[in-house]
């Protein structure tokens, strides 16, 4: 899940990153997005899912939106003190008809590498 983290600040779906020791728990760091696709986009996502296959105006908005909700949660994370995040989940829910809310969250943590690594 490192893709779109910073190198320097790293954030995994494990519960421990190799080569580092956990110093802190800092507790829930969170990043929230609510996103509209919009009407024209809309329109043309809705004649697309008339047809069988990927409907890539969704893909891409709920690509766009995962990693948007990372940044904001790195950036929470770093207000807790952390400079790492463990065990990332993501959760979605639509809100009405045109609105999907992207949560990611995982724990902040303090990490040094390991005297071993």
């Amino acid at each position: 899940m490192t893709e779109s983290a910073p190198a320097n600040f790293p954030v995994t779906t494990a519960f421990e990153l190799p080569g580092m020791t956990v110093e802190q728990d800092l507790g829930v760091a969170f990043g929230l997005v609510v996103r509209s696709m919009g009407v024209a986009k809309s329109i043309g996502a809705g004649f697309k899912a008339l047809r069988q296959g990927e409907v890539t105006q969704y893909t891409e908005l709920l690509e766009d939106s995962r990693r948007h909700a990372i940044d904001r949660m790195i950036e929470n994370a770093r207000l807790l003190g952390g400079n790492a995040v463990v065990a990332v989940r993501f959760d979605s829910s639509e809100m009405g008809q045109q609105l999907t809310e992207i949560v990611a969250y995982g724990t902040a943590v303090v990490v040094r590498a390991s005297a071993s690594a």
